[in-house]
């Protein structure tokens, strides 16, 4: 007989979180984690630094809980009278912390969220369920929902960027740690929980002995690479069940009568996965035809892999005999085809269907470039043309089992992966494609003057381009010449499109069908690509005179300036009005998308600005779209952090402008973001789920039919176009117009350091300059993050709110305002909330240490003055306005996570300035130290974890 665990599980009834703390768990998992890092530290270390850490730790903990000025003072001079080798043991304990700290965290959000449901508590917010039931409450019939999921697009697009910090050896690491504290909520003997403990303890003294960091540049194939190990862990599985629990909580909120029930189901993928990554070449030198080629043939090697590895296991859950059951006449017909001839499976014949099926998939992964089959077929199959005759072969099956009472043997397996592969196809995801519009001129230029048709086409008025495009588009003859030496440049752009097309052909047309255009200022910059498409064979003429032809490619601008952003609506509305145009958009479905840029959109005109213009931009674009009867779809660019449009993907789709979502939303998960979200298979789930929800909600959700309504909200954006003005002016004039303000960044903040880090293949900025205009907006955002400033979300609002409040007669009226637009606009809820996350992690006193690297000591008072009197009047306005002085007092769980890691981040950031203020001062004598550099590099990778939202 077993032997009884001699500790509960901690997954605990509702009564039993009445009579405890509901983090204890939590707090006992990062007790437990801290004790194995300290006891490996001590056996790969020794005492003697084990020490050192355990005093830094105590002292920072004090320091930050208590308030003990002293022990700040005793932390300073602890740093420094540190070696360089006891640094990096330092920087090391505490970045493992970090890391360890958030896969604790992530599991008490499962634990918790397991709680809540085994207490059969109300679905929670945010969840597919909650959004039924609220469109339900608010008289949305079941048909409108069903229609919904019928139409709609939801795509979340991975991208990589300089500051993806984290190596797939770590994360795999860090995963199996995860496992392994999930498993000890569940009962364990002694013995079983020292199994455990023990298994900890390897995995973490594995962490210690990998290397945190790459020696070697990051490569477009490791950045390929590392994406799809988040398909593996999370999306290959975790999106299909998603697909299975929404079609089950439909089910239950809006019945069916029997008759309508059983028929087939909509095979509509609704939710679809999306990637720039070997595709997106703005900026990337290291991007081209070879890259995107590679991302092709690596993504379906992929899920061809899976989808052998399903019906390899298929095979051997489906022994079901003639004899017993039966089978359709089309299924029999499969097995008849198989390879399989074997005696011993002769009434089997779902086996042997399925081997032919395996055999079929075996073949089609070769011709899509795979060399290792793991288990060779048992004979010869032709491979599949498309995904869609794979559907169809599973679908037989299906068919089949329902038919001779097998439902019960579908749904294991057999219907995820036949969901798998509506899903993925054979591609896996979309690869978008994105280039700047300068190159296109130039590449159009060069053909248009070796064609002798336009000798100066850079130079051209903006009306002549156009017309010139428009006269293009009409010829059935080539600018481009096989016979005619063209540049490098040319020659790459040129390929690139060509093996768009080939890759199209390959893998299907869901492979690559978007072409964004960074940068999009004019109405000839989408006409170009265009012309680009018609030169590489992705657009072709038609016969008749009066079409433009099939174009393979949408052709997406994105809008990311201010400047950009204000003029969208207008450019669009031009676009559209030229016919040639608006029958390609017809033949898409009488759909187009348009991107929109939130980080360069910030880093040109602040926090506040940045969000209030690109909710003008889409409301306007809604206004454009709806009078020409066109479907808008929104591609919305969000990085990791506030200042880049970061932040809960729920609230933020809810806070979009009315009519703007609509069921169709595209958005980007960046950087440390999506090992944040999807590097655990059940979080990944959910926020999954809530990009679904929030999508249904915002697209369903009725509006307000009173007048009153939409008075109060002309108010409320009257209101914010004021406030942007003067946070525009308040921003624009410490970045871009204060002398010196260049050299305080790059002296306060790590950001050299951060250029020379191996952590992407794109480089930091878009040209060798020092300029704040050709810095990427990703490194800016990074470096604000590193020192603890955050500048980008935030910088602007309190002096915007301040002037604006003195403009009145009656100041007291427009504080009412305020707390009304806060109580009652999701828009400035959400811009609020967010910024209140932001300022919770910004630190003065350890960005005050960042500053003391600045050398002029007049610039630095200067200008960290200012940044200090424009946090204290934000704080001091959110404060007015909420009614709550302490910050994150709504979200009471984040607040305790920030508190309780933050002891933990204070040395890693005083340690980053001692080991940059080294570093720097070598090089100015022309010596670097290694280990300094290092030291820095792997405090930046343990600042970032422990921050989470960095990118």
């Amino acid at each position: 007989m077993a032997k009884q665990p001699t500790t509960p599980p901690r997954v605990s009834s509702p009564s039993a979180d009445k009579a405890t703390n509901k983090d204890a768990p939590l707090k006992e998992d990062i007790r437990l984690l801290g004790r194995i890092l300290g006891d490996v530290l001590r056996d790969q270390e020794g005492d003697a630094v084990f020490e050192v850490v355990e005093t830094i730790r105590q002292t920072a903990v004090r320091f930050r809980r208590e308030a003990d000025v002293q022990a700040g003072t005793d932390l300073n001079k602890l740093l420094k009278k540190l070696t360089r080798e006891q640094t990096i043991s330092v920087v090391r304990a505490f970045s493992y912390f970090s890391h360890l700290a958030n896969i604790a965290e992530d599991q008490h959000h499962n634990r918790r969220r397991r709680a809540h449901l085994l207490a059969g508590s109300a679905a929670q917010e945010g969840s597919v369920s909650y959004a039924l039931e609220k469109l339900a409450n608010a008289g949305v019939n079941g048909t409108t929902v069903r229609k919904f999921f019928k139409d709609a697009l939801i795509s979340p697009v991975l991208t990589a960027h300089p500051t993806e910090v984290q190596r797939k050896s770590i994360l795999d690491a860090e995963h199996d740690i995860a496992r392994l504290l999930a498993a000890r909520d569940l009962p364990m003997t002694a013995k079983e929980r020292a199994a455990n403990t023990e298994l900890l303890r390897a995995l973490v003294t594995t962490l210690w002995q990998t290397r945190l960091l790459r020696y070697s540049k990051l490569s477009v194939e490791d950045e390929i690479n590392n994406a799809l190990s988040y398909y593996r862990i999370t999306f290959l599985r975790e999106l299909p069940a998603l697909y299975e629990d929404i079609e089950e909580e439909i089910a239950e909120q809006f019945p069916q009568r029997a008759s309508s029930a059983n028929t087939k189901r909509d095979l509509h993928s609704y939710v679809q996965m999306g990637s720039w990554i070997g595709g997106d070449r703005d900026g990337n030198p290291n991007v081209n035809a070879g890259t995107m080629q590679l991302a092709l043939a690596r993504q379906s090697t992929t899920i061809l892999e899976f989808y052998l590895e399903e019906v390899h296991a298929l095979g051997a859950e489906l022994p079901v005999s003639t004899f017993l059951a039966g089978v359709s006449p089309e299924v029999q017909a499969l097995a008849d085809k198989s390879p399989d001839t074997s005696e011993h499976r002769a009434d089997e014949q779902y086996r042997r269907a399925l081997i032919g099926i395996y055999a079929r998939l075996a073949a089609t992964a070769r011709a899509h470039g795979a060399t290792n089959i793991l288990r060779k077929e048992v004979g010869p199959g032709a491979p599949y043309e498309s995904a869609v005759e794979f559907s169809a072969d599973l679908q037989l099956l299906v068919d089949s089992l329902k038919e001779r009472h097998g439902t019960v043997l579908i749904k294991p397996r057999l219907a995820p992966l036949l969901r798998a592969a509506e899903i993925f196809g054979f591609h896996l995801a979309t690869l978008d494609m994105r280039q700047s519009s300068d190159v296109h001129e130039r590449v159009l230029g060069e053909l248009f003057k070796r064609a002798e048709v336009e000798t100066s086409y850079a130079d051209l008025p903006e009306q002549k381009k156009v017309e010139l495009l428009l006269t293009e588009l009409d010829k059935p003859r080539l600018l481009y010449s096989p016979y005619i030496d063209y540049s490098d440049e040319t020659n790459s752009e040129l390929n690139i499109l060509r093996a768009a097309h080939h890759i199209r052909q390959r893998y299907g047309s869901r492979a690559i069908r978007n072409y964004i255009i960074s940068h999009t200022e004019t109405v000839s910059d989408l006409l170009e690509v265009l012309l680009l498409q018609r030169e590489t064979g992705l657009l072709r003429p038609d016969t008749d005179a009066a079409s433009v032809g099939e174009v393979e490619l949408m052709v997406i601008p994105l809008f990311e300036t201010i400047p950009d952003l204000r003029l969208a609506a207008t450019i669009m509305e031009q676009v559209m009005a030229i016919p040639k145009v608006r029958r390609l958009i017809a033949k898409q479905g009488h759909l187009q998308e348009v991107m929109l840029g939130y980080s360069d959109s910030n880093k040109d005109g602040g926090f506040l600005t940045s969000n209030w213009e690109l909710y003008k931009a889409e409301t306007e674009l809604v206004n454009v779209f709806n009078r020409a009867g066109v479907k808008l779809r929104l591609f919305h660019g969000r990085g990791g952090t506030v200042g880049r449009g970061g932040g809960p993907s729920y609230e933020a789709i809810l806070a979009q402008p009315p009519g703007t979502v609509n069921g169709q939303i595209r958005l980007t998960e960046q950087g440390e973001i999506i090992a944040s979200k999807f590097s655990n298979p059940e979080i990944g789930r959910r926020n999954l789920a809530l990009l679904v929800a929030a999508t249904l909600e915002a697209s369903l959700t009725p509006p307000p039919a009173d007048r009153k309504s939409a008075k109060k909200l002309a108010e409320f954006e009257s209101v914010m176009a004021e406030l942007s003005e003067l946070a525009y002016k308040g921003y624009r004039n410490l970045v871009y117009e204060t002398p010196g303000f260049t050299d305080y960044f790059f002296s306060a903040t790590p950001i050299a350091e951060i250029a020379e880090l191996n952590i992407g293949s794109r480089p930091a900025s878009r040209k060798a300059t020092r300029r704040i205009e050709d810095l990427r907006a990703i490194p800016w955002g990074f470096s604000w993050g590193q020192c603890r400033l955050l500048l980008p979300g935030w910088y602007g609002f309190g002096s915007a709110v301040e002037q604006w409040l003195e403009q009145g007669d009656n100041k007291a009226k427009r504080v009412a305002t305020l707390r009304a637009m806060f109580k009652e606009w999701p828009f400035f809820v959400t811009l609020l909330s967010n910024m209140d996350m932001v300022l919770s992690k910004t630190d003065l006193a350890v960005a005050s240490r960042y500053s003391e690297m600045v050398v002029d000591r007049k610039l630095r008072n200067s200008i960290f003055k200012r940044i200090v009197a424009e946090h204290e009047r934000t704080s001091t306005c959110l404060t007015l306005i909420t009614g709550k002085k302490e910050r994150l007092a709504n979200n009471p769980l984040l607040a305790r996570s920030i508190k309780n890691r933050f002891a933990y981040l204070d040395p890693l950031n005083h340690l980053q300035v001692e080991l940059i203020k080294r570093h720097r001062a070598a090089m100015r004598d022309g010596k670097v130290d290694d280990r300094v550099r290092r030291g820095i590099h792997l405090s930046i990778n343990g600042i970032a974890a422990g921050l989470r939202n960095t990118g």
